[in-house]
């Protein structure tokens, strides 16, 4: 589960990049490319929270509190 999880950050933090260089780069009238990255993202982080809330209540993860 850890596994998935850090892929699913990795996703979210590739779309935010590939935002940010769309937004930087591309001078063209159609912001079509950034608004897609940020859905994107928006999109994997919902479905990222869900599915650790999932796991939580089905005791495949376990809160092990800060030591």
């Amino acid at each position: 589960m850890k596994v998935v999880i850090a892929i699913g950050f990795f996703i979210i933090l590739g779309s935010l990049a590939s935002a940010f260089f769309f937004l930087m780069k591309d001078r063209s009238k159609s912001p079509k490319t950034v608004v897609r990255s940020l859905t994107v993202r928006i999109g994997v982080s919902i479905a990222l929270f869900l599915m650790i809330l999932i796991a939580y209540s089905q005791g495949w993860i376990e809160p092990t509190g800060i030591r």
